[in-house]
C-alpha cells in the first residue's frame, strides 16, 4: 500500500515586488511506513524527492496561473520528506515560487485548474503585504478574510471547479 495523502495546509506569501512563495504540506498515512524506511537512505530519499517534485511540477505545469492577466509558471524548488513522530505519519513539504508583474492598486490573482472532489482536508493561508486589502475571493472553496489575510479550506468530497481569483489592492 502507497502512502496515501490524509491532509494538507498550504501557506502563500506575497511580497510586493510580485514574488509567490508557497510552503505547502502534505500530511500522509503510511501504515507500511515506506518513507520511514528511505528515510535514512540517501539514494532512495534522493529519488523519492525527486519523483515527488516532478510529479508537483507537471500538477502545476497543467494549471494557468495569472497575475493581472500575465501567464506566469510556478516552480518547485525544494521537497522534503519529514516525519512528526510515528513513522506512519510521514508530511512532505514543497516549496514552490512565482513572480508576476503587480502594480500599486487593484491586482487580480487568477488559477485554472483541472476540476476535481476533493480527497482530503485543506486549508490555505494568503498572507499579502501590510496595507493589502483584500477585495474579493472567486472560488468554490470556503473562504474567511481577515484583513490581510485569506484563509481558504475545502474538505473531504468537497467538489471544486477549478477556477479561483483573487483580488486585493497594494497601498
Amino acid at each position: 500500500m502507497e502512502p496515501k495523502p490524509i491532509h494538507a495546509q498550504g501557506f502563500f506569501t506575497v511580497s510586493k515586488t510580485g514574488r509567490f512563495v508557497e510552503i505547502i504540506r502534505f500530511d500522509y498515512y503510511d501504515p507500511e511506513e515506506y518513507y520511514a524506511d528511505i528515510y535514512h537512505n540517501e539514494e532512495k530519499y534522493y529519488w523519492e524527492t525527486w519523483k515527488l517534485a516532478h510529479n508537483m511540477q507537471a500538477e502545476l505545469d497543467s494549471e494557468e496561473v495569472f497575475i493581472n492577466g500575465t501567464r506566469t509558471k510556478p516552480k518547485v524548488l525544494l521537497v522534503n520528506i519529514e516525519h512528526s513522530g510515528a513513522p506512519e505519519l510521514p508530511h512532505v513539504t514543497f516549496i514552490i515560487e512565482f513572480s508576476g508583474p503587480l502594480k500599486k492598486g487593484v491586482n487580480t490573482y487568477e488559477n485554472v485548474y483541472e476540476a476535481e472532489v476533493a480527497e482530503y482536508d485543506l486549508e490555505a493561508y494568503w498572507i499579502f503585504p501590510p496595507g493589502t486589502i483584500i477585495k474579493c475571493f472567486e472560488g468554490d472553496m470556503e473562504y474567511d478574510i481577515k484583513e490581510r489575510v485569506l484563509y481558504l479550506w475545502k474538505r473531504k468530497g468537497d467538489f471544486v471547479k477549478g477556477y479561483e481569483k483573487i483580488v486585493f489592492e497594494l497601498s
